[in-house]
Protein backbone atom coordinates (compact mmCIF):
# COMPACT_ATOMS: atom_id res chain seq x y z
CA UNK A 1 0.00 0.00 0.00
CA UNK A 2 1.47 3.33 -1.05
CA UNK A 3 1.81 5.84 1.77
CA UNK A 4 3.48 8.60 -0.23
CA UNK A 5 2.79 10.64 -3.36
CA UNK A 6 3.42 8.25 -6.27
CA UNK A 7 6.89 8.51 -7.77
CA UNK A 8 7.89 7.96 -11.38
CA UNK A 9 8.76 4.37 -10.47
CA UNK A 10 5.41 3.86 -8.70
CA UNK A 11 3.53 4.94 -11.82
CA UNK A 12 5.54 2.70 -14.12
CA UNK A 13 5.05 -0.22 -11.70
CA UNK A 14 1.30 0.41 -11.58
CA UNK A 15 1.14 0.41 -15.37
CA UNK A 16 2.94 -2.93 -15.61
CA UNK A 17 0.80 -4.37 -12.82
CA UNK A 18 -2.58 -3.54 -14.37
CA UNK A 19 -1.62 -4.00 -18.02
CA UNK A 20 -2.93 -7.60 -18.26
CA UNK A 21 -6.37 -6.52 -17.01
CA UNK A 22 -7.18 -3.21 -18.70
CA UNK A 23 -7.54 -1.82 -22.21
CA UNK A 24 -4.95 0.49 -23.69
CA UNK A 25 -7.68 2.79 -24.89
CA UNK A 26 -7.82 4.37 -28.32
CA UNK A 27 -6.45 7.87 -29.00
CA UNK A 28 -8.15 9.71 -31.86
CA UNK A 29 -8.66 13.19 -33.31
CA UNK A 30 -11.26 15.36 -35.07
CA UNK A 31 -10.41 17.85 -37.82
CA UNK A 32 -13.62 19.75 -37.06
CA UNK A 33 -12.67 20.12 -33.40
CA UNK A 34 -9.12 21.19 -34.31
CA UNK A 35 -10.53 23.90 -36.58
CA UNK A 36 -12.99 25.01 -33.90
CA UNK A 37 -10.37 25.42 -31.16
CA UNK A 38 -7.55 26.55 -33.44
CA UNK A 39 -5.05 23.89 -32.45
CA UNK A 40 -4.50 20.15 -32.93
CA UNK A 41 -6.12 17.99 -30.23
CA UNK A 42 -6.22 14.31 -29.41
CA UNK A 43 -8.82 12.47 -27.33
CA UNK A 44 -8.05 9.54 -25.01
CA UNK A 45 -11.12 7.29 -24.99
CA UNK A 46 -11.34 6.14 -21.39
CA UNK A 47 -15.11 5.77 -21.81
CA UNK A 48 -14.10 2.63 -23.75
CA UNK A 49 -12.11 1.29 -20.79
CA UNK A 50 -13.16 -1.83 -18.84
CA UNK A 51 -16.26 -0.96 -16.77
CA UNK A 52 -16.77 2.12 -18.98
CA UNK A 53 -14.44 4.55 -17.21
CA UNK A 54 -10.83 5.30 -16.25
CA UNK A 55 -11.72 4.14 -12.72
CA UNK A 56 -10.85 0.55 -13.69
CA UNK A 57 -7.18 1.55 -13.67
CA UNK A 58 -7.03 2.78 -10.10
CA UNK A 59 -9.32 0.08 -8.74
CA UNK A 60 -7.32 -2.71 -10.35
CA UNK A 61 -4.06 -1.29 -9.04
CA UNK A 62 -5.42 -0.92 -5.51
CA UNK A 63 -6.86 -4.45 -5.51
CA UNK A 64 -3.64 -6.04 -6.76
CA UNK A 65 -1.42 -4.09 -4.34
CA UNK A 66 -3.62 -4.96 -1.37
CA UNK A 67 -4.71 -8.48 -2.34
CA UNK A 68 -2.88 -10.16 0.53
CA UNK A 69 -4.25 -7.76 3.16
CA UNK A 70 -7.84 -8.17 1.93
CA UNK A 71 -7.69 -11.91 1.32
CA UNK A 72 -10.92 -13.58 2.42
CA UNK A 73 -12.45 -10.30 3.61
CA UNK A 74 -12.81 -8.36 0.38
CA UNK A 75 -12.90 -4.65 -0.37
CA UNK A 76 -15.32 -1.84 0.45
CA UNK A 77 -15.89 1.64 -0.92
CA UNK A 78 -18.51 4.36 -1.25
CA UNK A 79 -19.29 5.53 -4.78
CA UNK A 80 -22.01 7.07 -6.93
CA UNK A 81 -21.20 4.48 -9.56
CA UNK A 82 -18.04 4.39 -11.67
CA UNK A 83 -15.58 3.61 -8.89
CA UNK A 84 -18.02 1.18 -7.30
CA UNK A 85 -18.40 -0.74 -10.54
CA UNK A 86 -14.65 -0.66 -11.09
CA UNK A 87 -13.87 -1.98 -7.61
CA UNK A 88 -16.48 -4.73 -7.91
CA UNK A 89 -14.97 -5.75 -11.27
CA UNK A 90 -11.38 -5.57 -10.00
CA UNK A 91 -12.14 -7.58 -6.87
CA UNK A 92 -13.83 -10.25 -8.98
CA UNK A 93 -10.65 -10.60 -11.05
CA UNK A 94 -8.89 -12.06 -8.00
CA UNK A 95 -11.91 -13.85 -6.53
CA UNK A 96 -12.67 -11.39 -3.73
CA UNK A 97 -15.89 -9.75 -2.58
CA UNK A 98 -16.68 -6.06 -2.98
CA UNK A 99 -19.07 -4.05 -0.78
CA UNK A 100 -20.27 -0.86 -2.45
CA UNK A 101 -22.04 1.95 -0.57
CA UNK A 102 -24.13 3.93 -3.08
CA UNK A 103 -26.35 7.01 -2.70
CA UNK A 104 -30.01 6.21 -3.14
CA UNK A 105 -30.20 8.60 -6.11
CA UNK A 106 -27.33 6.98 -8.04
CA UNK A 107 -28.00 6.56 -11.79
CA UNK A 108 -29.80 3.30 -12.57
CA UNK A 109 -27.20 2.36 -15.16
CA UNK A 110 -24.42 2.61 -12.59
CA UNK A 111 -26.36 0.63 -9.98
CA UNK A 112 -26.97 -2.09 -12.57
CA UNK A 113 -23.28 -2.13 -13.47
CA UNK A 114 -22.18 -2.62 -9.85
CA UNK A 115 -24.59 -5.54 -9.54
CA UNK A 116 -23.44 -7.01 -12.86
CA UNK A 117 -19.84 -7.04 -11.66
CA UNK A 118 -20.85 -8.81 -8.45
CA UNK A 119 -20.80 -5.91 -6.00
CA UNK A 120 -22.82 -6.12 -2.78
CA UNK A 121 -24.72 -2.80 -2.65
CA UNK A 122 -25.89 -0.92 0.43
CA UNK A 123 -27.80 2.28 -0.29
CA UNK A 124 -27.55 5.43 1.82
CA UNK A 125 -28.64 9.08 1.80
CA UNK A 126 -26.97 11.16 -0.94
CA UNK A 127 -24.47 12.95 1.31
CA UNK A 128 -20.77 12.37 1.94
CA UNK A 129 -21.44 11.98 5.66
CA UNK A 130 -24.00 9.23 5.00
CA UNK A 131 -21.64 7.44 2.61
CA UNK A 132 -18.78 7.43 5.10
CA UNK A 133 -20.95 6.44 8.08
CA UNK A 134 -22.58 3.58 6.17
CA UNK A 135 -19.22 2.40 4.85
CA UNK A 136 -17.83 2.32 8.39
CA UNK A 137 -20.80 0.24 9.57
CA UNK A 138 -20.48 -2.31 6.75
CA UNK A 139 -16.71 -2.43 7.18
CA UNK A 140 -17.07 -3.25 10.88
CA UNK A 141 -19.39 -6.12 9.96
CA UNK A 142 -17.26 -7.57 7.15
CA UNK A 143 -13.66 -6.64 7.91
CA UNK A 144 -13.29 -5.57 4.27
CA UNK A 145 -10.46 -3.24 3.27
CA UNK A 146 -11.59 0.32 2.52
CA UNK A 147 -10.50 1.66 -0.88
CA UNK A 148 -11.35 5.34 -1.08
CA UNK A 149 -12.63 6.37 -4.53
CA UNK A 150 -9.89 8.96 -5.09
CA UNK A 151 -8.09 9.97 -1.88
CA UNK A 152 -5.77 6.96 -2.02
CA UNK A 153 -2.26 6.84 -3.46
CA UNK A 154 -2.73 3.37 -5.00
CA UNK A 155 -5.81 4.71 -6.79
CA UNK A 156 -3.97 7.85 -7.92
CA UNK A 157 -1.04 5.80 -9.26
CA UNK A 158 -3.47 3.67 -11.25
CA UNK A 159 -5.34 6.66 -12.67
CA UNK A 160 -2.04 8.25 -13.74
CA UNK A 161 -1.51 5.46 -16.26
CA UNK A 162 -4.13 6.89 -18.63
CA UNK A 163 -2.04 10.06 -19.04
CA UNK A 164 1.17 8.03 -19.13
CA UNK A 165 -0.18 6.14 -22.16
CA UNK A 166 -1.33 9.36 -23.82
CA UNK A 167 2.10 10.96 -23.35
CA UNK A 168 3.84 7.85 -24.66
CA UNK A 169 1.88 8.16 -27.91
CA UNK A 170 1.96 11.98 -28.07
CA UNK A 171 5.03 13.22 -26.16
CA UNK A 172 4.77 16.73 -27.58
CA UNK A 173 1.45 17.68 -25.95
CA UNK A 174 1.46 21.23 -24.60
CA UNK A 175 -1.90 21.29 -22.77
CA UNK A 176 -3.85 18.56 -20.98
CA UNK A 177 -7.57 18.85 -20.10
CA UNK A 178 -8.91 16.64 -17.28
CA UNK A 179 -12.32 16.69 -15.57
CA UNK A 180 -12.10 17.09 -11.79
CA UNK A 181 -14.43 15.88 -9.07
CA UNK A 182 -12.58 14.16 -6.23
CA UNK A 183 -9.34 14.72 -8.11
CA UNK A 184 -8.01 11.19 -8.63
CA UNK A 185 -7.77 11.51 -12.41
CA UNK A 186 -6.47 15.09 -12.34
CA UNK A 187 -3.83 14.45 -9.66
CA UNK A 188 -2.70 11.26 -11.40
CA UNK A 189 -2.48 13.10 -14.72
CA UNK A 190 -0.52 15.94 -13.13
CA UNK A 191 2.01 13.50 -11.69
CA UNK A 192 2.35 11.61 -14.98
CA UNK A 193 2.91 14.88 -16.79
CA UNK A 194 5.45 16.00 -14.17
CA UNK A 195 7.50 12.83 -14.67
CA UNK A 196 6.93 12.07 -18.34
CA UNK A 197 5.59 15.19 -20.09
CA UNK A 198 5.90 18.94 -20.43
CA UNK A 199 2.31 20.14 -20.77
CA UNK A 200 0.18 22.68 -18.91
CA UNK A 201 -2.36 20.72 -16.86
CA UNK A 202 -5.87 22.19 -16.72
CA UNK A 203 -8.60 20.86 -14.43
CA UNK A 204 -12.16 21.18 -15.80
CA UNK A 205 -15.05 21.63 -13.37
CA UNK A 206 -18.76 22.56 -13.53
CA UNK A 207 -19.71 26.01 -12.21
CA UNK A 208 -22.35 24.27 -10.13
CA UNK A 209 -19.72 22.30 -8.20
CA UNK A 210 -16.75 24.64 -8.02
CA UNK A 211 -15.03 23.41 -4.87
CA UNK A 212 -11.83 22.36 -6.67
CA UNK A 213 -11.58 25.77 -8.33
CA UNK A 214 -12.20 27.57 -5.01
CA UNK A 215 -9.71 25.34 -3.19
CA UNK A 216 -7.07 25.81 -5.89
CA UNK A 217 -7.51 29.59 -5.99
CA UNK A 218 -7.50 30.07 -2.21
CA UNK A 219 -4.87 27.49 -1.33
CA UNK A 220 -7.24 26.07 1.28
CA UNK A 221 -9.45 22.99 0.94
CA UNK A 222 -13.09 23.96 0.37
CA UNK A 223 -15.65 21.13 0.70
CA UNK A 224 -18.26 20.60 -2.00
CA UNK A 225 -21.90 21.19 -1.22
CA UNK A 226 -24.84 19.22 -2.65
CA UNK A 227 -24.88 21.00 -5.99
CA UNK A 228 -27.03 20.04 -8.96
CA UNK A 229 -25.12 19.42 -12.17
CA UNK A 230 -25.50 17.12 -15.15
CA UNK A 231 -21.89 16.02 -14.49
CA UNK A 232 -22.95 13.63 -11.74
CA UNK A 233 -19.46 12.15 -11.41
CA UNK A 234 -17.89 15.55 -10.60
CA UNK A 235 -19.91 16.46 -7.51
CA UNK A 236 -17.41 15.11 -4.98
CA UNK A 237 -14.93 17.13 -2.92
CA UNK A 238 -11.17 16.92 -3.26
CA UNK A 239 -9.43 14.87 -0.58
CA UNK A 240 -6.34 15.98 1.32
CA UNK A 241 -4.10 13.78 -0.85
CA UNK A 242 -5.53 14.92 -4.18
CA UNK A 243 -5.63 18.55 -3.02
CA UNK A 244 -1.92 18.51 -2.16
CA UNK A 245 -0.95 17.02 -5.53
CA UNK A 246 -3.24 19.35 -7.48
CA UNK A 247 -1.93 22.39 -5.61
CA UNK A 248 1.67 21.51 -6.48
CA UNK A 249 1.40 20.04 -9.98
CA UNK A 250 -1.70 21.47 -11.72
CA UNK A 251 -1.40 24.76 -13.59
CA UNK A 252 -5.01 25.91 -13.72
CA UNK A 253 -8.59 24.94 -12.94
CA UNK A 254 -11.29 26.37 -15.17
CA UNK A 255 -15.05 26.17 -14.74
CA UNK A 256 -17.79 25.68 -17.33
CA UNK A 257 -21.54 26.19 -17.29
CA UNK A 258 -24.20 23.51 -17.61
CA UNK A 259 -25.04 24.82 -21.09
CA UNK A 260 -21.40 24.63 -22.18
CA UNK A 261 -21.21 21.01 -21.00
CA UNK A 262 -24.46 20.16 -22.78
CA UNK A 263 -23.14 21.59 -26.05
CA UNK A 264 -19.84 19.74 -25.62
CA UNK A 265 -21.71 16.50 -24.90
CA UNK A 266 -23.78 16.95 -28.06
CA UNK A 267 -20.57 17.41 -30.02
CA UNK A 268 -19.06 14.24 -28.54
CA UNK A 269 -22.11 12.19 -29.46
CA UNK A 270 -23.10 13.90 -32.70
CA UNK A 271 -19.71 14.63 -34.28
CA UNK A 272 -17.17 12.38 -32.56
CA UNK A 273 -19.75 9.56 -32.38
CA UNK A 274 -18.54 8.79 -28.86
CA UNK A 275 -21.16 8.05 -26.21
CA UNK A 276 -19.59 9.75 -23.20
CA UNK A 277 -21.23 10.70 -19.93
CA UNK A 278 -21.70 14.40 -19.08
CA UNK A 279 -18.68 14.39 -16.75
CA UNK A 280 -16.47 13.73 -19.77
CA UNK A 281 -17.99 16.76 -21.51
CA UNK A 282 -16.40 19.07 -18.93
CA UNK A 283 -12.97 18.57 -20.48
CA UNK A 284 -14.33 19.14 -23.96
CA UNK A 285 -16.17 22.27 -22.86
CA UNK A 286 -13.06 23.82 -21.31
CA UNK A 287 -10.94 22.93 -24.36
CA UNK A 288 -13.45 24.76 -26.55
CA UNK A 289 -12.84 28.08 -24.78
CA UNK A 290 -9.40 27.79 -23.19
CA UNK A 291 -6.53 29.62 -24.91
CA UNK A 292 -3.87 27.02 -24.11
CA UNK A 293 -1.17 25.98 -26.56
CA UNK A 294 -1.48 23.03 -28.88
CA UNK A 295 -1.21 20.22 -29.44
CA UNK A 296 -3.63 19.40 -26.63
CA UNK A 297 -4.84 16.19 -25.04
CA UNK A 298 -8.34 15.62 -23.67
CA UNK A 299 -9.23 12.55 -21.59
CA UNK A 300 -12.82 11.39 -22.10
CA UNK A 301 -13.18 9.97 -18.61
CA UNK A 302 -16.28 7.77 -18.78
CA UNK A 303 -19.33 6.59 -20.69
CA UNK A 304 -21.81 5.39 -18.06
CA UNK A 305 -25.16 7.15 -17.99
CA UNK A 306 -28.87 6.39 -17.99
CA UNK A 307 -30.27 6.03 -21.50
CA UNK A 308 -34.01 5.61 -21.64
CA UNK A 309 -35.72 8.07 -23.97
CA UNK A 310 -39.11 6.44 -23.37
CA UNK A 311 -39.19 6.84 -19.57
Amino acid sequence: MLEHIPTKEDILAAHERIKPYIHRTQVFSSHWFDDRVGKPCVFKGEHLQKTGAFKARGAMNAVLVNAEIAQGKGFITHSSGNHGAALAWAAAQIGESAYIIMPENAPKTKVAAVRQYGGNITFCAPTLEARETTAAEVQSQTGALLVHPYNNYDIIAGQSTATLELLEEHPGLRTLYLPVGGGGLLSGAALANHYFGNAKVVGCEPNASGDAYQSFQSGHWVPAQNHHTIAEGLKTSLGDKTFEIITNYVDEIMMVSEEEMKEAWKFAVGRLKQLVEPSAAAGLAVALKHKGEGPAGIILCGGNMDLDPWS
